[in-house]
Protein backbone atom coordinates (compact mmCIF):
# COMPACT_ATOMS: atom_id res chain seq x y z
CA UNK A 1 0.00 0.00 0.00
CA UNK A 2 1.21 3.51 -0.83
CA UNK A 3 1.46 5.05 2.65
CA UNK A 4 2.30 8.50 1.22
CA UNK A 5 -1.01 8.56 -0.67
CA UNK A 6 -2.86 7.39 2.45
CA UNK A 7 -1.40 10.28 4.47
CA UNK A 8 -2.44 12.73 1.75
CA UNK A 9 -5.97 11.32 1.84
CA UNK A 10 -6.14 11.60 5.61
CA UNK A 11 -4.85 15.16 5.57
CA UNK A 12 -7.33 16.06 2.82
CA UNK A 13 -10.18 15.03 5.05
CA UNK A 14 -11.15 11.82 3.30
CA UNK A 15 -10.85 9.91 6.54
CA UNK A 16 -12.12 11.06 9.94
CA UNK A 17 -11.13 10.28 13.48
CA UNK A 18 -13.74 10.33 16.20
CA UNK A 19 -12.97 9.99 19.89
CA UNK A 20 -15.88 8.33 21.70
CA UNK A 21 -17.47 9.59 24.87
CA UNK A 22 -17.38 6.64 27.27
CA UNK A 23 -20.70 5.68 28.82
CA UNK A 24 -20.92 5.65 32.58
CA UNK A 25 -24.14 3.67 32.70
CA UNK A 26 -25.80 1.05 30.53
CA UNK A 27 -28.70 3.46 29.97
CA UNK A 28 -26.43 6.12 28.47
CA UNK A 29 -24.61 4.53 25.57
CA UNK A 30 -24.48 6.90 22.62
CA UNK A 31 -21.03 8.24 21.63
CA UNK A 32 -19.40 10.34 18.96
CA UNK A 33 -18.75 7.09 17.10
CA UNK A 34 -22.42 6.61 16.30
CA UNK A 35 -23.48 6.61 12.66
CA UNK A 36 -26.96 8.04 12.76
CA UNK A 37 -29.58 5.49 11.85
CA UNK A 38 -32.26 8.15 11.88
CA UNK A 39 -34.53 9.02 8.99
CA UNK A 40 -35.31 12.17 7.10
CA UNK A 41 -38.86 13.61 7.07
CA UNK A 42 -39.23 12.23 3.54
CA UNK A 43 -38.83 8.63 4.70
CA UNK A 44 -42.16 6.95 5.30
CA UNK A 45 -40.85 4.35 7.73
CA UNK A 46 -37.89 4.52 10.09
CA UNK A 47 -35.40 1.66 9.79
CA UNK A 48 -35.83 -1.34 12.04
CA UNK A 49 -32.91 -2.78 13.95
CA UNK A 50 -32.12 -6.18 12.49
CA UNK A 51 -29.30 -7.27 14.78
CA UNK A 52 -27.44 -6.03 17.86
CA UNK A 53 -23.86 -7.26 18.24
CA UNK A 54 -21.48 -6.88 21.18
CA UNK A 55 -18.01 -6.68 19.65
CA UNK A 56 -15.53 -7.82 22.33
CA UNK A 57 -11.95 -7.68 21.15
CA UNK A 58 -8.49 -8.01 22.74
CA UNK A 59 -9.58 -9.76 25.93
CA UNK A 60 -6.04 -11.01 26.62
CA UNK A 61 -7.05 -13.64 29.14
CA UNK A 62 -4.39 -14.51 31.71
CA UNK A 63 -4.27 -15.92 35.21
CA UNK A 64 -3.05 -12.73 36.90
CA UNK A 65 -4.11 -9.06 37.28
CA UNK A 66 -7.80 -9.96 37.60
CA UNK A 67 -8.34 -10.67 33.90
CA UNK A 68 -10.97 -13.38 34.49
CA UNK A 69 -13.02 -11.13 36.79
CA UNK A 70 -12.75 -8.26 34.33
CA UNK A 71 -13.89 -10.37 31.39
CA UNK A 72 -16.81 -11.72 33.45
CA UNK A 73 -17.80 -8.18 34.41
CA UNK A 74 -17.77 -7.16 30.74
CA UNK A 75 -20.00 -10.10 29.80
CA UNK A 76 -22.44 -9.32 32.60
CA UNK A 77 -22.57 -5.66 31.57
CA UNK A 78 -23.46 -6.50 27.97
CA UNK A 79 -26.06 -9.13 28.87
CA UNK A 80 -27.78 -6.92 31.45
CA UNK A 81 -28.41 -3.98 29.16
CA UNK A 82 -32.03 -2.92 28.80
CA UNK A 83 -31.74 -4.11 25.20
CA UNK A 84 -29.06 -6.84 25.28
CA UNK A 85 -27.15 -7.98 22.19
CA UNK A 86 -28.30 -10.89 20.06
CA UNK A 87 -24.76 -12.03 19.36
CA UNK A 88 -21.19 -11.69 20.61
CA UNK A 89 -18.21 -11.36 18.29
CA UNK A 90 -14.79 -12.14 19.72
CA UNK A 91 -12.51 -9.94 17.66
CA UNK A 92 -9.29 -11.84 18.38
CA UNK A 93 -6.53 -11.93 20.99
CA UNK A 94 -8.72 -13.90 23.36
CA UNK A 95 -5.62 -14.90 25.35
CA UNK A 96 -2.72 -12.84 26.55
CA UNK A 97 0.12 -14.46 24.64
CA UNK A 98 0.69 -17.63 22.65
CA UNK A 99 3.91 -16.59 20.98
CA UNK A 100 7.04 -17.69 22.78
CA UNK A 101 5.23 -19.22 25.77
CA UNK A 102 5.34 -22.83 26.94
CA UNK A 103 2.54 -25.13 25.91
CA UNK A 104 1.42 -25.42 29.54
CA UNK A 105 1.14 -21.64 29.83
CA UNK A 106 -0.99 -21.38 26.68
CA UNK A 107 -3.21 -24.27 27.81
CA UNK A 108 -3.90 -22.45 31.10
CA UNK A 109 -4.81 -19.25 29.28
CA UNK A 110 -7.28 -21.03 26.99
CA UNK A 111 -8.78 -23.01 29.88
CA UNK A 112 -9.46 -19.80 31.78
CA UNK A 113 -11.05 -18.18 28.71
CA UNK A 114 -13.34 -21.19 28.24
CA UNK A 115 -14.28 -21.26 31.92
CA UNK A 116 -15.38 -17.62 31.96
CA UNK A 117 -17.49 -18.06 28.84
CA UNK A 118 -19.09 -21.19 30.25
CA UNK A 119 -19.95 -19.57 33.58
CA UNK A 120 -20.77 -16.02 32.53
CA UNK A 121 -22.11 -16.03 28.97
CA UNK A 122 -25.44 -17.18 27.58
CA UNK A 123 -25.20 -15.61 24.11
CA UNK A 124 -24.03 -17.18 20.82
CA UNK A 125 -20.53 -16.16 19.86
CA UNK A 126 -18.55 -15.81 16.62
CA UNK A 127 -14.77 -15.58 16.71
CA UNK A 128 -11.80 -14.57 14.62
CA UNK A 129 -8.16 -15.42 15.27
CA UNK A 130 -5.82 -12.77 16.66
CA UNK A 131 -2.03 -12.75 16.56
CA UNK A 132 -1.78 -13.35 20.33
CA UNK A 133 -3.98 -16.46 20.01
CA UNK A 134 -1.37 -18.27 17.92
CA UNK A 135 1.11 -20.49 19.77
CA UNK A 136 4.43 -20.17 18.00
CA UNK A 137 7.80 -20.91 19.58
CA UNK A 138 9.64 -19.60 16.51
CA UNK A 139 8.70 -16.82 14.11
CA UNK A 140 8.21 -18.94 11.00
CA UNK A 141 5.38 -19.65 8.58
CA UNK A 142 5.26 -23.30 9.73
CA UNK A 143 4.98 -22.27 13.38
CA UNK A 144 2.26 -19.79 12.45
CA UNK A 145 0.21 -22.47 10.67
CA UNK A 146 0.50 -24.98 13.52
CA UNK A 147 -0.35 -22.39 16.16
CA UNK A 148 -3.33 -21.11 14.19
CA UNK A 149 -4.78 -24.63 14.09
CA UNK A 150 -4.67 -24.84 17.89
CA UNK A 151 -6.36 -21.44 18.21
CA UNK A 152 -9.06 -22.50 15.75
CA UNK A 153 -9.73 -25.63 17.82
CA UNK A 154 -10.09 -23.54 20.97
CA UNK A 155 -12.44 -21.13 19.22
CA UNK A 156 -14.47 -23.96 17.60
CA UNK A 157 -13.60 -22.81 14.08
CA UNK A 158 -13.44 -25.21 11.15
CA UNK A 159 -11.95 -22.44 8.98
CA UNK A 160 -9.95 -19.34 9.89
CA UNK A 161 -12.24 -17.21 7.68
CA UNK A 162 -15.93 -17.71 6.95
CA UNK A 163 -19.26 -15.98 6.35
CA UNK A 164 -22.88 -16.38 7.35
CA UNK A 165 -26.24 -14.68 6.98
CA UNK A 166 -28.03 -13.36 10.05
CA UNK A 167 -31.26 -11.37 10.20
CA UNK A 168 -30.94 -9.91 6.71
CA UNK A 169 -27.23 -9.10 6.99
CA UNK A 170 -24.21 -10.93 5.59
CA UNK A 171 -21.38 -11.25 8.12
CA UNK A 172 -17.80 -11.96 6.96
CA UNK A 173 -15.05 -12.95 9.41
CA UNK A 174 -11.51 -12.68 8.00
CA UNK A 175 -8.07 -13.85 9.16
CA UNK A 176 -5.63 -10.91 9.21
CA UNK A 177 -2.57 -12.81 10.48
CA UNK A 178 -0.64 -14.15 7.49
CA UNK A 179 2.96 -15.24 7.01
CA UNK A 180 5.24 -13.18 4.80
CA UNK A 181 6.08 -14.42 1.32
CA UNK A 182 9.61 -15.36 2.45
CA UNK A 183 8.19 -17.70 5.10
CA UNK A 184 8.95 -15.38 8.00
CA UNK A 185 6.66 -14.02 10.71
CA UNK A 186 3.39 -12.25 9.83
CA UNK A 187 2.11 -9.02 8.40
CA UNK A 188 -1.57 -8.09 8.23
CA UNK A 189 -3.00 -9.07 4.88
CA UNK A 190 -5.08 -11.70 3.11
CA UNK A 191 -3.21 -14.41 1.27
CA UNK A 192 -4.29 -15.14 -2.31
CA UNK A 193 -6.58 -18.03 -1.38
CA UNK A 194 -8.42 -15.94 1.22
CA UNK A 195 -8.66 -12.92 -1.09
CA UNK A 196 -10.11 -15.07 -3.89
CA UNK A 197 -12.59 -16.56 -1.43
CA UNK A 198 -13.62 -13.08 -0.24
CA UNK A 199 -14.10 -11.79 -3.79
CA UNK A 200 -16.24 -14.84 -4.65
CA UNK A 201 -18.25 -14.51 -1.43
CA UNK A 202 -19.04 -10.86 -2.17
CA UNK A 203 -20.03 -11.70 -5.74
CA UNK A 204 -22.40 -14.38 -4.43
CA UNK A 205 -24.05 -11.99 -1.96
CA UNK A 206 -27.13 -10.28 -3.45
CA UNK A 207 -26.61 -6.55 -3.96
CA UNK A 208 -29.53 -5.66 -1.67
CA UNK A 209 -28.05 -7.57 1.30
CA UNK A 210 -25.82 -5.32 3.46
CA UNK A 211 -22.41 -6.69 4.50
CA UNK A 212 -20.44 -6.35 7.74
CA UNK A 213 -16.75 -7.38 7.70
CA UNK A 214 -14.79 -8.33 10.85
CA UNK A 215 -10.99 -8.54 11.08
CA UNK A 216 -8.64 -8.60 14.04
CA UNK A 217 -6.17 -6.09 12.61
CA UNK A 218 -7.66 -2.91 11.09
CA UNK A 219 -8.04 -2.76 7.34
CA UNK A 220 -8.00 1.04 7.59
CA UNK A 221 -7.57 3.12 10.76
CA UNK A 222 -6.41 6.49 12.05
CA UNK A 223 -5.47 5.40 15.57
CA UNK A 224 -2.49 3.45 14.20
CA UNK A 225 -0.70 6.79 13.83
CA UNK A 226 -0.81 7.25 17.62
CA UNK A 227 0.24 3.78 18.76
CA UNK A 228 3.94 4.19 19.44
CA UNK A 229 6.39 6.65 17.90
CA UNK A 230 5.02 6.78 14.38
CA UNK A 231 6.51 10.07 13.15
CA UNK A 232 10.25 10.31 12.59
CA UNK A 233 12.42 12.02 10.01
CA UNK A 234 9.48 14.05 8.67
CA UNK A 235 7.71 10.81 7.77
CA UNK A 236 4.70 9.05 9.25
CA UNK A 237 5.19 5.28 9.38
CA UNK A 238 2.71 2.47 10.00
CA UNK A 239 4.09 -1.07 10.42
CA UNK A 240 2.49 -3.84 8.40
CA UNK A 241 1.45 -5.52 11.66
CA UNK A 242 -0.53 -2.45 12.77
CA UNK A 243 -2.80 -2.14 9.72
CA UNK A 244 -3.54 -4.26 6.64
CA UNK A 245 -0.72 -3.96 4.13
CA UNK A 246 -3.26 -4.77 1.41
CA UNK A 247 -5.66 -2.00 2.45
CA UNK A 248 -5.71 -0.44 -1.03
CA UNK A 249 -6.56 -3.79 -2.62
CA UNK A 250 -9.42 -4.39 -0.18
CA UNK A 251 -10.75 -0.84 -0.51
CA UNK A 252 -10.81 -1.31 -4.29
CA UNK A 253 -12.65 -4.61 -3.89
CA UNK A 254 -15.25 -3.03 -1.59
CA UNK A 255 -15.70 -0.24 -4.14
CA UNK A 256 -17.19 -2.79 -6.54
CA UNK A 257 -19.64 -3.95 -3.85
CA UNK A 258 -21.54 -0.95 -2.43
CA UNK A 259 -23.41 -3.25 -0.05
CA UNK A 260 -20.24 -3.48 2.11
CA UNK A 261 -21.25 -1.06 4.83
CA UNK A 262 -18.78 -1.38 7.71
CA UNK A 263 -15.65 -3.15 8.95
CA UNK A 264 -14.91 -3.89 12.62
CA UNK A 265 -11.46 -4.47 14.09
CA UNK A 266 -9.41 -4.37 17.28
CA UNK A 267 -5.67 -5.03 17.80
CA UNK A 268 -4.63 -1.43 18.55
CA UNK A 269 -6.56 -1.10 21.86
CA UNK A 270 -7.68 2.37 20.74
CA UNK A 271 -10.96 3.59 19.28
CA UNK A 272 -11.60 5.40 16.06
CA UNK A 273 -13.88 5.60 13.08
CA UNK A 274 -12.67 6.18 9.54
CA UNK A 275 -15.21 6.79 6.78
CA UNK A 276 -13.73 6.18 3.37
CA UNK A 277 -15.46 5.69 0.03
CA UNK A 278 -18.81 4.75 1.54
CA UNK A 279 -17.50 2.25 4.12
CA UNK A 280 -17.13 2.92 7.86
CA UNK A 281 -14.09 1.34 9.53
CA UNK A 282 -14.32 1.00 13.32
CA UNK A 283 -11.41 0.13 15.59
CA UNK A 284 -13.17 -0.91 18.79
CA UNK A 285 -10.72 -0.59 21.67
CA UNK A 286 -10.10 -3.54 24.00
CA UNK A 287 -11.93 -5.41 26.73
CA UNK A 288 -8.58 -5.45 28.56
CA UNK A 289 -7.86 -1.74 28.08
CA UNK A 290 -4.11 -1.42 28.65
CA UNK A 291 -3.72 -5.21 29.02
CA UNK A 292 -5.61 -5.08 32.35
CA UNK A 293 -3.65 -2.11 33.67
CA UNK A 294 -6.25 0.64 33.26
CA UNK A 295 -6.83 2.99 30.35
CA UNK A 296 -4.66 2.79 27.23
CA UNK A 297 -3.94 6.36 26.15
CA UNK A 298 -7.46 7.85 25.81
CA UNK A 299 -9.36 4.55 25.65
CA UNK A 300 -10.81 2.79 28.69
CA UNK A 301 -11.50 -0.92 28.87
CA UNK A 302 -14.69 -1.54 26.94
CA UNK A 303 -16.57 -3.13 24.09
CA UNK A 304 -18.67 -1.93 21.16
CA UNK A 305 -22.41 -2.24 20.69
CA UNK A 306 -23.00 -2.54 16.95
CA UNK A 307 -26.57 -2.11 15.74
CA UNK A 308 -27.36 -3.21 12.19
CA UNK A 309 -30.53 -1.87 10.57
CA UNK A 310 -32.67 -3.20 7.76
CA UNK A 311 -31.85 -0.22 5.53
CA UNK A 312 -28.12 -0.98 5.68
CA UNK A 313 -27.19 1.66 8.23
CA UNK A 314 -24.85 0.90 11.13
CA UNK A 315 -24.54 2.34 14.61
CA UNK A 316 -21.31 1.64 16.52
CA UNK A 317 -21.13 2.70 20.18
CA UNK A 318 -18.12 2.16 22.43
CA UNK A 319 -19.08 1.32 26.01
CA UNK A 320 -16.84 1.45 29.08
CA UNK A 321 -18.10 -1.31 31.35
CA UNK A 322 -16.32 -0.34 34.58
Amino acid sequence: MNRRNLIKQVSAGMATLATPTLAAHATSLCTDQCVSAGTSPLQAHPPNRSLRIAHLTDIHMQSVVGAAKGFARCLHHAQNLTSPPDLLINGGDAIMEGHGRSRNSVERQWALYRDVLKQDNSLPILSCVGNHDIWCREETAIGLADGRKWAMDELALSRPYYSLDRNGWHLIILDSVQANADGSWYTAHLDEAQYDWLAADLRATPAHVPVLVVTHIPILAACVFFDGKRYEGQTWNVPGRWMHADARRLVDLFDTHPNVKACLSGHIHLTDRVDYNGVSYYCNGAVSGAWWFGTYQHTAAGYALVDLYDDGTVQNQYVAYR
